[in-house]
């Protein structure tokens, strides 16, 4: 009995130990191999002398911090990891903390992340030297709950002073002339945001960059060539500008960080989007939901508008900005626009029916016309056979502009309904959905789905280019 139970025990006992170190192996091959693990936590910092630089710092890497596992001193309780960082002049009073958790062992830190930390946080003067110490703690889940704390680490990092996030074209040549309250925005590029661009009419003058609407200074000038900026910190320093020789549409785009400026004559219109507004607009007179005109993709001077307009007036807006205060399109005439930008003189064109319109927008020549669109009739069922020259016109509505009827002798046969007599075939046409609908077949598309009289006789057409309801009725 006593030699059953000390075998036993020692199965037991091997079982256990085995299950012990399997146990162990399998923590262990979870860990990355450059990870230090058990013992005293430490940690590692991958470099320890820093000079910041601005470009593409919001994803550049300054520096690694990896540390050990540390250890939980046989309890088996989790681990986990905090990273503390503060200059070294505050003896960790004043810490950035980052909360790590479990099971994570390293951290990249980015230029931006360290620079921004370091100016705003800690009020670092831009383009000096400073040590920063770092340290990870863990925080051990037993009962207590207890911490331990790597060595601190050292790192000398020299910042740099971010250039501006804003920059306004000002200037003669602007559009807003040199009132530095109405300087324009230049754009940011989205990946690069010391990068900008304006793209807009210029005018013969001078110009230059500032930083702050409003404000002379700081602003980025003429430097030693044409595509050279400098920056201009005292009244005292040169004002030199740029010059811009012709009116005409330019794109300039300026990096601050290289100091270096485009500025390029280019064959585009001046307003790259361009929106229907005012109470005969299908959504009203608000300017946030005014309707974009389509740019023609052969000349990207011309901008159309095809659709119902109410009776009422409109204009056209150059963004989805509330309010007048922007750049507008606005009546000379019947077939020429001006531009108004102060939002105090805007006449509009008026509608007097509601129809089926087709606006076009000549940036170019500032002209437009205005179109209200008429219904034909062609097919063999009609009068006019399939000679689309001589299509039957369909009767328009004395009110509502977007219903047409006609009433007259058909034969069995087909019928569609074009919006012009145009002889290459090459237009928009009302096609059958069915006998009481209807859809608009784009000009080119290979659809060509016809309605049919079975018997011929007097029929009464309508069609409603609105509601794309339809209707022919044998009298």
């Amino acid at each position: 009995m006593k030699f059953i139970l000390n075998t036993t025990f020692k199965i037991t006992a091997l079982i256990t130990l085995l299950f012990a170190i399997l146990v162990f192996n399998a923590c262990n091959t979870e860990l990355p191999d450059d990870v230090l693990k058990a013992g005293s936590i430490s940690a590692r910092i991958s470099k320890s002398e820093l000079i910041l630089n601005e470009k593409s710092s919001s994803s550049t890497e300054a520096f690694t911090l990896s540390w050990s596992t540390g250890t939980n001193n046989g309890t088996g309780a989790a681990i986990a990891y905090k990273i503390i960082m503060d200059i070294k002049a505050n003896n960790f009073s004043k810490p950035v903390v980052f909360q790590m958790g479990k099971a994570v062992y390293s951290r990249k830190f980015t230029v931006k992340e360290l620079n921004d930390s370091l100016i705003h946080y800690w009020g670092v003067a831009p383009g000096t030297q400073t040590e920063l110490e770092v340290k990870v703690v863990t925080e051990i889940f037993s009962s207590p709950v207890s911490s331990e704390s790597s060595p601190v680490l050292n790192c000398k990092i020299t910042t740099y002073k971010p250039v501006s996030k804003t920059l306004y074209l000002c200037g003669t040549a602007s559009p807003k002339g040199s009132d530095l309250v109405q300087a324009i925005a230049m754009k940011p590029d989205a990946n690069e945001p010391t990068i900008f661009t304006y793209q807009g009419q210029l005018f013969p003058g001078t110009l230059k960059f500032i930083t702050l609407r409003g404000q002379e200074l700081p602003s980025y000038n003429k430097g030693s060539s044409e595509e050279l900026l400098t920056l201009r910190m005292e009244s005292t320093d040169p004002d030199n500008m740029f010059n811009i020789p012709l009116a005409g549409v330019y794109k300039i785009v300026v990096n601050l960080l290289d100091l270096t400026v485009n500025i390029e004559k280019i064959n585009y219109p001046a307003y790259a989007d361009v929106y229907l507004t005012g109470t005969a607009s299908p959504n009203g007179a608000d300017f946030t939901k005014a309707t974009k005109l389509m740019q023609s993709s052969t000349n990207p001077f011309i901008f159309t508008y095809q659709g119902v307009l109410k009776t009422g007036s409109f204009k056209f807006a150059t963004s989805l900005v509330a309010g007048s205060d922007q750049d507008m399109f606005v009546k000379v005439d019947d077939n020429n626009f001006s531009i108004q930008s102060d939002g105090s003189n805007n006449p509009e064109w008026t509608v007097a029916k509601k129809g089926y319109y087709l606006l076009t927008i000549d940036q170019q020549n500032n002209s437009i016309t205005i179109y209200r669109e008429k219904l034909f009739m062609v097919g063999s069922a009609t009068p006019a056979g399939w000679n689309i020259s001589n299509a039957v016109q369909l009767t328009e509505d004395a009110i509502d502009g977007c219903v047409f009827t006609w009433t007259g002798n058909m034969t069995a046969g087909e019928f569609k309904l074009p919006v012009n007599r145009n002889s290459d075939w090459n237009q928009d046409m009302y096609m059958k959905v069915d006998d009481s609908r209807m859809y608009r077949h784009i000009g080119g598309q290979p659809d060509d789905k016809k309605w049919t009289i079975a018997t011929g006789g007097t029929y009464t057409i309508s069609a409603n280019i609105e509601t794309l309801n339809f209707s022919f009725i044998k009298q």
